[in-house]
């Protein structure tokens, strides 16, 4: 046994569940970073073995898809919508609907973290105008993008990568989340109009949102884009990543947008996490503790490789460690003709329960604070903890009937 690597990986994933390290200004993604260092620095991995654990594809289509969602941030279609919803000139209960389909539709292709940062402050501002409680339609875009983003295999970092490694198919993919995915939906709805019946109203005082001005032709471009990669992921066996990167080199060839502009909305801190979490994984799993952990494991009669227990262990393990990183520790379980889907579904659908469960989350909760509106963790809860339920379960009795089926 290699105490270091043990030491090492333990002080990740504790970074991972506290998502800091006490007395330290390090977030998740410095201490993966930090963790992929001490490995370089202790000589457990070269610097040649360590770009070589990176998943290339994964990372070419998260930035591809994170410029493409730029272009409609910067070209204001965010924006236009979100004021176009709360404007909208019906009840509140309807406005939630809408916002709620809108929110899981626009998460489905493009990356829900831009999604809730670009529509979180003209959507409390939009509410503030109709004296409406800022509230239940907060926690609606944030819950929606979440399920929303869990239909695809590019809705979330999470599902990108298990795509990518699992060389999932779209379209089938597809086929297997639409239906909880939809269904999830409806859930969010349910319990947030219940939740919030007769608390619908609120005076919010706040200063004036001033998001970028909507720009037809850059939208009608992103857009353009946007469709091209569907029908290439949908019909085509062209790389995902190759089209993403194509579809982000043509919006960077602007004479208006520049490269800049467009970059300094790329999650970059993101891409450092993936970057410390895939050598910090392969230099587990190259000194064998990964075999050790899971033994360990099915010792106490987990079985990884049956998809009961699979869905059960990634859903308690992304909100202990969050999604990405419960992912990377359960993709070499993965063995299940359903595993794919189980993965994607159980750890973007767990990330509801708490604030802390995904990013989009705590960009809503963030956003909304910058602008004097408070969302603490009992409030999350009292609708997260419902929703993260309603939808597992019903994730899980789809997964049930497709592999009753697959079996028959």
């Amino acid at each position: 046994m290699d105490i270091t690597v043990w030491v090492v990986f333990a002080f990740v994933y504790l970074g991972m569940i506290l998502g800091e390290i006490p007395g330290l200004a390090l977030d998740r993604t410095g201490i993966a970073l930090l963790g992929a260092i001490a490995y370089l620095a202790t000589g457990h991995v070269t610097g040649a073995e360590a770009w070589g654990a990176v998943d290339l594809p994964t990372m070419g289509l998260l930035f591809g898809l994170m410029v493409v969602s730029a272009q409609f941030r910067l070209g204001g279609f965010y924006s236009r919508v979100t004021r176009w919803l709360a404007g909208v000139a019906v009840g509140p209960a309807a406005v939630l609907a809408m916002l709620i389909a809108v929110a899981g539709a626009l998460s489905a292709v493009l990356v829900n973290d831009i999604i809730c940062l670009a529509m979180t402050p003209v959507l409390v501002e939009g509410c503030a105008r109709r004296r409406l409680n800022p509230v239940p339609f907060l926690l609606g875009l944030a819950c929606a993008s979440n399920v929303g983003s869990a239909a695809t295999l590019i809705g979330n970092p999470q599902n990108m990568l298990i795509g990518q490694c699992l060389h999932l198919s779209f379209a089938g993919y597809l086929a297997d989340a639409a239906v909880p995915s939809i269904l999830g939906l409806a859930a969010v709805w349910a319990v947030i109009a219940w939740s919030y019946r007769g608390d619908w109203y609120r005076q919010t005082a706040i200063g004036q949102v001033k998001p970028p001005r909507f720009n037809r032709w850059q939208t009608t471009k992103g857009l353009a884009v946007m469709a091209a990669l569907i029908v290439g992921f949908l019909f085509s066996s062209y790389p995902r990543e190759s089209l993403a990167l194509t579809g982000a080199g043509l919006l960077l060839l602007s004479r208006r947008m520049s490269s800049r502009q467009m970059l300094g909305q790329v999650d970059w801190h993101l891409l450092v996490l993936f970057f410390g979490l895939f050598v910090v994984n392969h230099v587990l799993a190259a000194s064998g503790a990964l075999v050790q952990m899971m033994d360990a494991v099915a010792g106490t009669g987990v079985q990884l490789s049956r998809p009961g227990w699979l869905f059960a262990m990634t859903a308690a393990l992304s909100n202990l460690v969050s999604n990405v990183p419960a992912v990377m520790l359960l993709l070499p379980a993965a063995k299940h003709p359903l595993a794919g889907p189980i993965l994607a579904l159980s750890s973007t659908l767990a990330g509801n329960l708490f604030i802390v469960g995904s990013i989009a989350n705590i960009i809503v909760v963030d956003q909304a604070a910058r602008l004097g509106v408070r969302i603490d963790w009992r409030t999350h809860a009292k609708v997260g903890v419902p929703v993260t339920l309603l939808t597992l379960a019903i994730a899980a009795g789809w997964l049930w009937l497709l592999a009753t089926m697959t079996a028959a």
